[in-house]
């Protein structure tokens, strides 16, 4: 089942984000990046305004420093995310990638098993010499995280489709389930991609820019009816002709 992720950047954004069916409520700073973080104290307003939110926060678009990711993460999970997402930005090897993320699902599940990790590479790593997206799955794997997510590190109008075409895009959802993983899309996307991201048999759907007033993720404010039309077309996809995946999100 397809499950759609908004993601917020205040208390004011969640109730039209909830009110319009997301199943996933992801807070972010936008105005720090594609994962940026949002300050501690607002993920608590956001679990006080609603203890039982599926609520997703993301730690940053994370250089490679993992001392700094794990405490991030620890932070996160205290203020009481569910979810916890880290962009593997700043690591340029495999290992590097899988050590960062390694103490990240240390720090978390040290806390709180329960508290899912996700780690985000990027479409669009080429352009600022990454790591392959298609490496992410086994990172993931290796480091013990839950989800495996490709969102894009650049906002400048390009969206996943510019970097990945689709059968490259399969490959990574598929290597996920195979590694028995979530799979996670993001980038840019707009209601008319849910049923090609639906196709491709992807775990959760993310998007701000769609869900936002004038499709601006940094300017905008979520809107209920923005959320709602995305919200419907997963809903009718899932009751009609979903593609199943070997995993289940929670």
């Amino acid at each position: 089942m397809l499950r759609v992720l908004i993601s917020v950047r205040s208390l004011e954004e969640v109730l039209p984000a909830t009110r319009g069916g997301a199943d996933i409520i992801d807070l972010k700073n936008p105005n720090e990046g594609s994962l940026g973080a949002a300050f501690p104290w607002i993920i608590d307003e956001l679990r006080n305004f609603d203890t039982n939110m599926r609520l997703s926060v993301a730690i940053g678009d994370m250089p490679n420093l993992p001392g700094t990711a794990s405490l991030s993460a620890l932070g996160a999970a205290y203020s009481g995310a569910n979810i916890i997402k880290v962009g593997l930005l700043g690591p340029k090897t495999v290992e590097e990638g899988i050590f960062l993320l390694k103490k990240v699902v240390q720090a978390v599940k040290d806390y709180d098993q329960n508290i899912l990790v996700v780690g985000a590479g990027y479409a669009d790593f080429k352009t600022f010499n990454g790591i392959d997206s298609l490496k992410i799955p086994e990172i993931c794997r290796s480091a013990g995280a839950d989800v495996a997510m490709l969102d894009t590190f650049s906002k400048d109008g390009k969206k996943l489709f510019d970097f990945l075409d689709l059968k490259k895009l399969k490959l990574f959802v598929d290597k996920a389930h195979k590694l028995n993983l979530f799979a996670a899309l993001a980038g840019s996307l707009e209601s008319k991609d849910i049923k090609t991201i639906n196709s491709l048999g992807t775990d959760i759907i993310g998007f701000r820019g769609a869900a936002c007033s004038g499709s601006d993720r940094k300017n905008g404010v979520v809107e209920i009816n923005r959320v709602r039309k995305i919200v419907e077309i997963s809903q009718n996809l899932n009751n009609n002709g979903r593609i199943l995946s070997s995993t289940t999100i929670i």
